[in-house]
């Protein structure tokens, strides 16, 4: 008699986690995660770059993204209109509207992918001297 409800408890449990993972992964797939970055992360670039582009996993809405430059100084850089790639709508641009010096930068982002999910993240990369 404890085997069949030894094995209906583990068959209850069994289904509640594949409910579970199964919820999980439909809200991890959800969202835009970054996928890449120019300029890349953690690199060292030998002159300054004249824009930031990322690209994500899915189609992001321009209007409630953002793109933030923010030298050694912790101030911000200013950038260019913050632009949608006309034929990739994963991809996101801006310019930087001055020559960057030698430093270490931090480019914070943050997207509403297009079925409304909100994502953020940051990143660093260098200025050789």
């Amino acid at each position: 008699m404890v085997m069949p409800q030894l094995r209906n408890v583990f068959h209850l449990f069994s289904i509640a986690l594949i409910f579970i993972f199964g919820l999980t992964s439909q809200q991890a797939m959800a969202h835009a995660h970054l996928k890449l970055q120019s300029p890349e992360a953690d690199t060292t670039v030998s002159s300054s770059p004249v824009d930031i582009s990322l690209t994500f996993s899915e189609g992001v809405e321009l209007k409630f993204s953002k793109i933030t430059l923010i030298g050694s100084d912790k101030k911000a850089i200013e950038t260019g209109t913050l632009a949608l790639d006309t034929n990739d709508n994963t991809r996101i641009m801006t310019t930087i509207k001055q020559p960057l010096s030698a430093g270490q930068y931090t480019v914070n982002w943050q997207v509403v992918s297009v079925d409304g999910h909100k994502t953020k993240g940051s990143y660093h990369f260098s200025v050789k001297p």
